[in-house]
């Protein structure tokens, strides 16, 4: 038996040095989850994508929504003809803005104009005595036809309001065709991507360098399966939304299918150079995400081209989305012919060059460095492992 009076210095002496180690343990502790935030600062600083996502993102939807949210279209693009044009042009208001002034100007001049969207809006003058003027307003585009046929209702009988093309103003007659480019776009750019980069991880790009494939060869054989099944998807929206929603379709197929066509290659190339810079999935995700976002919030599909502040407009016509919107809208409610087309679709070949040989030439440097290695691997003799 050891004494009480030896025992209780004992005991201190252990309750003390417990309480030192506890708070040595906790100071130790703390070093660690320093170091741990520390890592990952420096893992961010070093991931440029994710940065990437971290600022440009906000500052992304901050331009877009501070200038581009805008559904109030305040100038619609105005013709103005008939035999007292001259008199009429110089009473209209906003948001009518006069273009041209054609006392010789026709009915089938007009509808003509609004067709090929020279104007958002023909004022039809009558004949000397008559006041009351017929407003021919193009529905295809939903914005500016609201704000022509509210000033024209609040004219006390000036203006009459006669609208084409989407006469009842639905939006689903507007949005459909939009959808159509939007789901091709989705469908182009992230499955494309994500299943390259899916090929890098698995090491098959590496197996494809050392066949004699050209990196045209290869970009053309990966995109095609993605290609058909966009153009399948694009058939079964185009079909649906025409009969779930009455949007009608008065315009050449084989025009949609050739904008379709340009389009297609426009973003899977898109998709292929993302693929070409992403390490992983996650990064083409990413990367994606950034390029597709501007396009559907600053294509028109959303907000009005017209009502965007200038600066914001012209980044929207950067997109190739924005000129297949174009396209799809025209065919399907306009009926409109392939040559007030044709800068659209013009503008989208040469995005679909561009961006295909851009593919191209990052897709062959990816796969050049690779050849010699494993050509190398390929021609060491097999008695030399030893």
């Amino acid at each position: 038996m050891v004494p009480p009076t030896l025992a209780a210095p004992a005991a201190g002496r252990g309750r003390a040095s417990t309480g030192g180690t506890g708070t040595g343990a906790r100071s130790k502790a703390v070093g660690p989850v320093w170091a741990m935030i520390l890592k990952e600062f420096l893992e961010l600083r070093r991931d440029r994508r994710t940065m990437a996502m971290i600022i440009a993102l906000p500052l992304l939807l901050l331009v877009v929504f501070g200038y581009a949210a805008n559904f109030r279209v305040t100038d619609v693009p105005t013709y103005v003809y008939g035999p007292q044009a001259s008199a009429v042009a110089a009473q209209l208001k906003a948001p009518f803005d006069v273009k041209k002034v054609d006392p010789a100007g026709t009915e089938a001049q007009a509808r003509d104009a609004l067709r090929s969207q020279d104007a958002g809006a023909v004022v039809l003058t009558p004949a000397a005595g008559q006041k009351t003027s017929t407003v021919l307003i193009d529905g295809s585009n939903l914005f500016s036809a609201q704000a022509a046929a509210s000033a024209s209702l609040a004219s006390n009988g000036v203006l009459k309001p006669d609208v084409l093309y989407n006469p009842q103003l639905k939006t689903s007659w507007v949005m459909v065709p939009a959808l159509v480019g939007m789901i091709m776009a989705f469908i182009g750019t992230i499955i494309t991507a994500i299943g390259l980069v899916r090929e890098r991880q698995a090491g098959t790009l590496e197996q494809l360098a050392v066949m004699p494939f050209k990196a045209s060869d290869v970009i053309v054989g990966k995109i095609a399966p993605y290609f058909v099944l966009a153009a399948v998807d694009m058939v079964l929206v185009t079909v649906l939304g025409c009969l779930l929603f009455g949007v009608p379709f008065t315009g050449n197929a084989a025009v949609l299918a050739l904008g379709a066509a340009l389009f297609l290659f426009t973003v899977l190339g898109i998709g292929v150079l993302i693929s070409s810079v992403s390490q992983n999935q996650g990064q083409a995700m990413q990367m994606a995400l950034l390029t597709l976002m501007p396009q559907i919030l600053l294509s028109g599909m959303i907000f009005p081209l017209a009502a965007m502040a200038p600066g914001v407009r012209w980044i929207g016509y950067l997109f190739p989305l924005t000129y297949f919107n174009m396209i799809s809208n025209g065919v399907m409610l306009r009926n409109a012919p392939i040559s007030s087309l044709a800068l659209p679709l013009g503008v989208l070949a040469g995005m679909a060059v561009l961006v295909f040989t851009a593919a191209v030439l990052r897709f062959r440097r990816d796969l050049a460095p690779a050849a010699p290695k494993a050509a190398a691997r390929r021609a060491v003799p097999a008695g030399s492992a030893r």
